[in-house]
């Protein structure tokens, strides 16, 4: 039994849906598809789904067996909370979370990765204060997410997230990263932070509309357990032969032009 991973991609919106084409969104599924096959998962890719669609297929990935992780996809337009199928309708994000909130999925590692925009704004690269961030992070929304499950924004609540015709900045860093030696035998956590600092400090936008603005993602964590869902098995370093969700004792050390997508 391997790891899964559900790639769900919305590019093309229905007719009339008032939802521009995001044509970078197929080579993200590309690179994330050969990128997770070798690290052992079983990949699974659904394009252009309608919202009702994407509810089933959770509904129906929540009851799948699994080794010990499950990671999702979820790529589209989005505004806070959700993100759009391709009839245009939202898909709420905490009825997907609370889709893997069973006695089934309840021992395995969950993770997604959310690349849309979670609001209108920009970021110029300022600091703020992080309490005006922490709003976007509602009790609900929070206790929506099961335990042992990380969540990966491409941004902060209220802000955009960017896209051009190559991929997206987030889950083409995502992929870059855990192509390099060594980042995949990484604790989750810490391989969270590293894509963060990658996108944070390493994109700028450019172009005369968008030129100089930044993007930095966020995670939501409820893990309870050291994470290492990418480490390879009987190999050298200190994830060896720890499954996703190996608990470490605390005497333990954790050893283009972009567009708005």
């Amino acid at each position: 039994m391997a790891n899964s991973a559900v790639i769900v991609s919305v590019a093309q919106f229905d007719p009339g849906v008032n939802l521009g084409h995001r044509p970078g969104a197929k080579w993200d599924t590309r690179r994330l598809h050969r990128t997770l096959s070798k690290l052992g998962f079983k990949v699974d890719v659904h394009n252009d789904l309608s919202s009702e669609e994407i509810y089933q297929l959770f509904t129906q990935e929540s009851r799948r067996p699994v080794r010990d992780c499950f990671l999702a996809v979820l790529s589209s337009h989005g505004d806070e909370g959700c993100v759009f199928g391709a009839d245009g309708k939202p898909v709420y994000l905490s009825r997907i979370f609370g889709c893997f909130d069973n006695e089934h999925m309840e021992p395995k590692a969950k993770v997604f990765l959310i690349q849309a925009c979670r609001g209108e704004a920009v970021d110029g690269g300022v600091e703020v204060d992080s309490g005006g961030d922490a709003a976007g992070f509602s009790i609900p929304q929070y206790e929506s997410v099961p335990v042992d499950t990380a969540v990966m924004y491409a941004t902060v609540p209220g802000y955009a997230a960017f896209s051009n015709p190559s991929g997206s900045v987030f889950l083409q860093t995502f992929c870059a990263l855990l192509e390099k030696e060594g980042n995949r035998n990484l604790e989750l956590t810490r391989l969270m932070t590293r894509l963060s600092h990658s996108v944070a400090y390493g994109f700028q936008a450019k172009g005369h509309q968008l030129g100089g603005k930044k993007e930095m993602p966020c995670l939501l964590s409820r893990l309870t357990r050291d994470a290492f869902p990418f480490a390879e098995a009987g190999k050298g370093g200190g994830a060896t032969g720890l499954s996703a969700r190996s608990l470490l004792g605390p005497e333990d050390a954790r050893r283009r032009t972009p567009s708005i997508s």
